[in-house]
Formats: structure tokens, sequence, C-alpha cells
């Protein structure tokens, strides 16, 4: 237990019966927060790479008119993937609550 009575592991507690924490119910969010990132990080590149390459599949092009659209797709969806990742982490990070002072009645640390 922490100064503020919270508990830190994820065991069980047994007098309340409840086998989560505010830490483990914080890592199973960014668990989610993750898997949300990188599930609609892959959509937006799918599509982008989508966008860029389906016409040059559909047209009668030559190989090397091909390979310049599907070259300059790949590099697209991947720096939207990246980015979607990004930003998707980043905006859940900066939505993260401010920590409680170790004394109650103090408003930071090193008061």
């Amino acid at each position: 237990m922490s100064n503020n009575g919270e508990k830190r592991d994820s065991y069980a507690d047994s007098t309340e019966g409840t086998h989560a924490s505010r830490t483990q119910a914080r890592r199973d969010a960014v668990t989610v927060e993750i898997g949300y990132a990188l599930a609609s990080a892959a959509f937006v590149a799918a599509l982008a790479f989508g966008v860029v390459t389906g016409p040059a599949l559909f047209l009668n092009l030559s190989g090397g008119a091909v390979r310049a659209p599907v070259t300059s797709g790949g590099t697209l969806a991947a720096a939207l993937f990246t980015l979607r990742v990004a930003t998707v982490l980043y905006r859940f990070r900066q939505d993260a609550p401010a920590p409680q002072p170790s004394q109650p009645g103090r408003t930071s640390p090193d008061s």
C-alpha cells in the first residue's frame, strides 16, 4: 500500500474480493489504447495505400509506371501508420490524471 491507501499490486483484496487495483486498471487502459492505436493506424495506412495504388493497378500500365505509385503508396502508408500511432498514444498520455500528492493536505511533493 502507498501512503494514501491505494493498492499498488494486482493481488486480491481478501476483505473486498476485488482483483484489480488502480494500477492494474491503468495497465489495462494502456493495453487497450495501444491496440486501438495499432488497429486504427493499420486501417488508415491500408486506406491510403489503396487510394494511391488502386488506379495504377487497374490501368494497363507498364512495370515501371506501376512501380512508382506502389512505392509512393507504401511510403505514404508507412508514414501515416507511424503518425497515427504517435498521435493516438500522445493524446492518451495527455489525458492521464495528475499524480496525487504523497501527503494529505500538500499540493506538491516539494511543499
